[in-house]
C-alpha cells in the first residue's frame, strides 16, 4: 500500500486535509512542523510528501533538502500561500520535478486528485 506524509502547521487546514484524505486507497501520516515531518519521513519512508513551505522549527524546503541529501526518494508536492517566484523557484530546485500548489487558489479535491496522479492511482 502506498503511503503519503502530510506536513502542515495550520491546524485548521490540516484538519481539512485529514477529512479530504480519509478513505483513500493509501495510508496517510501527518506532522505539524518540519522537524516532526523529517523524523516521520525518515522512519516511515513515504511514497509522497505533501509539505507546507512556511512552518515552525524547520521550513518545508529545508526539510525536503535534508531528506533528499539522505537519499529519500519520495515525490514531493509543496503547499503554500506564497505566490512569489523566488519561493516557487527555490522549491522547484530542491527536487526538480516536484509540484507546487498555492493553497488559496485550489480546492481540496484538486489536491487529492493531484496526489492520486503523482502516485499513479486512478
Amino acid at each position: 500500500m502506498k503511503k503519503i506524509l502530510i506536513v502542515e502547521d495550520n491546524k485548521d487546514f490540516l484538519w481539512l486535509l485529514r477529512q479530504s484524505f480519509s478513505n483513500q486507497p493509501f495510508s496517510v501520516l501527518y506532522a505539524e512542523d518540519g522537524q516532526e515531518g523529517a523524523l516521520l519521513a525518515e522512519k516511515e519512508k513515504p511514497d509522497l510528501i505533501l509539505v507546507d513551505i512556511l512552518m515552525p522549527k524547520m521550513d518545508g524546503i529545508t526539510m525536503v533538502q535534508n531528506l533528499k541529501a539522505q537519499g529519500n526518494t519520495a515525490q514531493v508536492i509543496f503547499l503554500t500561500n506564497m505566490k512569489d517566484l523566488d519561493h516557487i523557484s527555490k522549491a522547484m530546485e530542491v527536487t526538480g520535478e516536484s509540484d507546487y500548489i498555492v493553497k488559496s487558489d485550489v480546492r481540496l479535491d484538486v489536491i487529492v486528485e493531484r496526489v492520486h496522479n503523482k502516485l499513479g492511482i486512478k
